[in-house]
């Protein structure tokens, strides 16, 4: 069997038939509608078998507005998307050609597919975010002056010196007759910033 040439007389890279993670960069904040689009063009040009997963790393955050407790999503890397994918010259152009993504990641316009750790630690995060309980955002940490806003000690101001991310939970330093008193177990909206 020859060696396959190119209309150059080059050499033609033989090609790629594993399936590989990469990064895009695309339009921020239309990173759902990018996707879906992205989907769409995949399933008309019948290239599904070259095609996996298509992913934006979320993570969901607890807030607290106007009183109430809302769970957000944040995109962990606004204007970026993870797709699995076999790169050869169609699959290359279907993704470039969609409308809003910019280009592969990596150096001298080829792309670079993501690295192992990078993709345990991408993987990892998908398959926690269902049953992981959303992070808390807080708006103050260990050391920050907080007055108390309700309970026994609504008024007192102290010292932040413990804060559990996870629940939002604080552990508030006041002085009480002259002593510092840990006031334990306060939600991160019972308290604001002085």
């Amino acid at each position: 069997m020859a060696d396959e040439t190119n209309a150059s007389g080059e050499a033609a890279e033989p090609e790629n038939t594993e399936m590989l993670w990469y990064v895009l960069k695309i339009q921020s904040n239309r990173e759902k509608s990018i996707k879906k689009s992205l989907e769409r063009r995949i399933n008309r040009e019948g290239l599904e078998r070259y095609f996996g997963e298509i992913i934006i790393p979320t993570e969901k955050v607890s807030e607290v507005k106007n009183g109430k407790k809302k769970v957000t999503e944040h995109k962990l890397f606004p204007g970026y998307l993870m797709v699995n994918m076999i790169l050869n010259d169609d699959t290359w152009f279907l993704v470039r050609e969609t409308g809003g993504v910019g280009d592969f990641t990596g150096s001298a316009n080829k792309p670079i597919p993501m690295q192992e750790h990078e993709i345990a630690r991408m993987l990892g995060r998908e398959e926690q975010k269902e049953e992981e309980a959303p992070r808390v955002a807080l708006t103050f940490g260990v050391g920050d002056t907080v007055k108390i806003k309700e309970g026994p000690f609504e008024g007192f101001e102290g010292a932040i010196d413990t804060v559990d991310e996870t629940t939002g939970r604080l552990t508030v330093l006041v002085e009480i007759f002259g002593r510092t008193t840990p006031v334990e177990e306060l939600e991160h909206w019972q308290v604001e910033a002085v």
